[in-house]
């Protein structure tokens, strides 16, 4: 009898605090989400980066409601163990507190066990209000790439004494509000790792450090397919690229050349039933 694995749940993550380092992966389909269920992944993030990485957007900003619910129900279908938590894209939350409640409960009911928006003591009431719905709030301060091109760019922060002291407010506004863990990204090292020591809850770093409770990456930088853009915080396990474009390339070419499909690949009739379409003609 296959024993099913717990499902990951927002105690277990506060328990692994300081104790057992948070695995974090963005998913957006059921085949990767299986394989990175199956691989032990504590939580899968359904990113906004599928914007860029699955739909072709120049940045995150374009991608919307309908297109991240179909992503969470691929997902949702294919991971069984791990915690899913879907990012509210650009416009989702930021109107008003009734359309973040309205749109993060779409989330749940597509599959996902909790959400994520970006912000701090400036998103604090929704958090709140979000948790108060019921509804489980991932944080996200540092590099905010929902907003960044429309500030100050993709830059490092937390580098300063004042950078660093206002991202701890935010980080304590958010763990005040009820959010249950707190990615920081292309946060200052040092910072991440005070962050870390004054919060509560979990912290996620994405080009952080190591000083965070838990680490997350996209996917396909971790495989090496997205080429577009390589951010200096991505360590790449794999290089697939190449040997995809390769394998593609050699099937292509198969069928120019009439060497696929082989006799190992194909159907036939039984020479009776090939008679009695003959004797049809």
């Amino acid at each position: 009898m296959t024993q099913t694995r717990k499902k990951v749940s927002v105690t277990d993550l506060d328990a692994m605090k300081g104790k057992e380092k948070i695995a974090v992966l963005t998913s957006y389909d059921y085949l990767m989400s299986l394989i990175c269920d199956r691989a032990g992944v504590d939580v899968i993030l359904v990113g906004d980066s599928a914007g860029m990485v699955v739909l072709g957007h120049p940045s995150t900003v374009p991608v919307g409601m309908p297109e991240m619910l179909v992503f969470c129900g691929a997902v949702s279908r294919g991971a069984k163990r791990a915690m899913i938590v879907g990012d509210m894209p650009f416009g989702s939350y930021q109107p008003s507190t009734s359309m973040a409640i309205e749109n993060a409960v779409q989330f749940i009911k597509a599959g996902c066990d909790a959400v994520k928006l970006e912000g701090g003591t400036e998103v604090a009431d929704k958090v709140r209000a979000l948790v108060d719905a019921g509804v489980p709030v991932m944080g996200h301060i540092g590099l905010k790439p929902q907003t960044a091109a429309l500030w100050e760019g993709y830059r490092l922060k937390g580098k300063t004494a004042d950078s660093a002291s206002r991202l701890v407010k935010d980080a304590q506004a958010l763990e005040k509000a009820g959010a249950f863990a707190i990615v920081l990204e292309m946060v200052a090292s040092e910072a991440a790792e005070i962050i870390t020591k004054k919060v509560s809850v979990p912290t996620i770093g994405i080009g952080s450090g190591p000083g965070c409770d838990g680490q997350v990456l996209v996917l396909h930088d971790l495989l090496g397919i997205y080429e577009d853009i390589k951010p200096r915080f991505v360590k790449r396990y794999a290089e697939l690229a190449k040997p995809i474009l390769d394998a593609v390339a050699g099937y292509a070419q198969d069928v120019k050349a009439g060497r696929f499909p082989e006799e190992q690949n194909t159907f036939h009739m039984s020479p009776d039933e090939m008679q009695k379409m003959r004797r049809k003609k």
